[in-house]
């Protein structure tokens, strides 16, 4: 055992205890926090202007406060933006995290003072959890990497502005400073490209422990480090690499070929970061699921997918969510979000304690025929078939096909990018459509009903994601490919790597 994670083992234990006690009481912590959250929302002008001196339960809020998108707050945060404080939360924000919404174009989503820790901490907390539960903490004696945006923030309305991954670096800590890379003026370089060298650079003689980051994008990094190092495996070059911590897309499609790169299977440690809060995280090794971050500063609500666009939803608090219902996350915290949508759809697989997964997107979906697929399921059913075969994904990204171009009935087309195509694709291809059927009744009855046709695969090329990514200027950083889309966007550019 190093001196550092000597020095932290009893910190560590103590959050292990502190998380056990919350997830123990989660639905009074929830309360708690609304009545926090209330208080502080009568002094703004959002909490005047909705009544709410006049809230004193759940029931009352929901009365008073509707379901809203970033358009549905955009005045709000324009007002900020203009200088006035007390708008959304008492004073100003401290930082606009900038995120790009696909109907708001740039969005500017506030975090406070008192919003902060609920990002910073929550990341430690879920590594010192770590620690603690398994008693592996020599990645803290050695150096960590966390692939993320740009710290350089710019200023909007007087306030810093920049992408989250970005803005957590100015909030790192002396003690976590000395491990962490790439340097500042490394991560400061916007071109993916240039970037990754500049990190392989920096890294490639150095004792990584940890890597964080999004699964595509720490492939790609690993790819590069075998690339300039002529050795086998990322194991070779790390010899201590001992955790992955991922968040923002399910690992699993891309476990096989990240563990074949690193040459053999390590721990990974899963969060749920957003800019508007730090959600849940992976708090067992052991039970599935992400554990809900009940008392850090959000007030959940869950709203069962189907009725998100109702004029008037069914709204839940933490304490009547049912299991393996769909829900469609809503969420309420101590930087002014206001009975705020987040896009994300989630699904609870433990009430004792309350753990998660995360779903899909709201938007991201196909029902152009009424089926309703949704990420979860597609990849379910990729992983099932994937294994069956034998064969590893790099990547994939599902759209309906209504008119195809010879006539003949509609179809749902899968682009996949395969670590070597397989050698028999139509039994590949059967495979998969076999699992959709038996993962979702609605596309089983439109294929039984001759109202589809069997699923359609498309080989791509390699690197294909990669290069349609940079073409949308999206390579790298926190950016990651839909897996489902709704209409035929991405399907129709991916079409120029489609493999012969």
């Amino acid at each position: 055992m190093g001196f550092k994670s000597m020095l932290i083992k009893p910190f560590a234990n103590k959050i292990a205890r502190d998380i056990d006690r919350m997830a123990g009481n989660a639905v009074a912590a929830q309360e708690r926090v609304f009545r926090q959250l209330i208080q502080k929302g009568r002094q703004t002008a959002f909490g005047k202007e909705h009544g709410f001196d006049a809230i004193t339960s759940y029931e009352a809020f929901k009365e008073k406060a509707p379901i809203r998108d970033y358009e549905g707050l955009k005045t709000y945060i324009e007002r900020i933006k203009q200088g006035e404080a007390d708008v959304l939360w008492p004073g100003r924000p401290k930082y606009f995290a900038k995120t790009s919404g696909t109907t708001s174009g740039v969005k500017y989503i506030p975090l406070t003072k008192d919003s902060m820790p609920n990002h910073f901490d929550s990341a430690r907390n879920a590594l010192f959890n770590y620690y603690a539960r398994t008693g592996k903490g020599s990645f803290l004696d050695g150096k960590m990497i966390f692939l993320s945006g740009s710290p350089e923030l710019d200023r909007v309305g007087g306030i810093p502005t920049g992408r989250l991954s970005g803005i957590v670096n100015h909030e790192v800590p002396a003690w976590l400073r000395t491990n962490q890379m790439p340097s500042y003026a490394t991560n400061c370089i916007e071109e993916w490209e240039e970037k990754l060298e500049r990190i392989v650079n920096e890294t490639l003689r150095e004792d990584m422990r940890l890597i964080s980051g999004i699964p595509p994008w720490v492939q790609m990094y690993y790819e590069r480090l075998l690339e300039r190092s002529g050795k086998r495996t990322v194991r070779e070059i790390f010899p201590n690499y001992a955790v992955f911590v991922y968040g923002g897309v399910n690992f699993e499609p891309y476990r096989d070929k990240l563990e074949e790169l690193v040459g053999q299977r390590i721990d990974s440690v899963e969060t749920y970061p957003a800019s508007e809060g730090f959600i849940a995280f992976q708090d067992s090794q052991e039970e599935k699921g992400l554990l809900l971050n009940a008392d850090s500063g959000i007030f959940f609500e869950f709203i069962p997918v189907e009725e998100i666009h109702n004029d008037k939803p069914t709204r839940l608090s933490l304490k009547e969510v049912e299991l393996g219902v769909n829900y469609a996350l809503i969420i309420n915290n101590n930087a002014g979000l206001w009975g705020y949508n987040i896009g994300d759809t989630v699904s609870f697989v433990s009430k004792n304690p309350y753990r998660l997964l995360v779903t899909g997107r709201v938007k991201h979906f196909i029902s152009a025929f009424g089926e309703h697929v949704i990420g979860k399921e597609v990849e379910a059913a990729m992983l099932a078939a994937a294994k069956r075969h034998n064969i590893k994904i790099v990547e994939f990204t599902v759209a309906p096909q209504v008119s195809p171009a010879g006539g003949g009935l509609p179809y749902h087309e899968w682009f996949v990018e395969f670590d070597e195509i397989p050698r028999n694709l139509e039994a590949f291809a059967a495979e998969l459509d076999r699992e959709m059927v038996g993962q979702n009744i609605y596309y089983e009855d439109l294929i039984t009903g001759n109202i589809l046709r069997p699923l359609v695969l498309r080989p791509m090329q390699a690197g294909a994601f990669r290069e349609y990514m940079k073409t949308q200027g999206k390579l790298g950083g926190q950016n990651k490919v839909p897996r489902l889309s709704n209409d035929r966007r991405i399907a129709d550019a991916l079409g120029e790597w489609v493999a012969a």
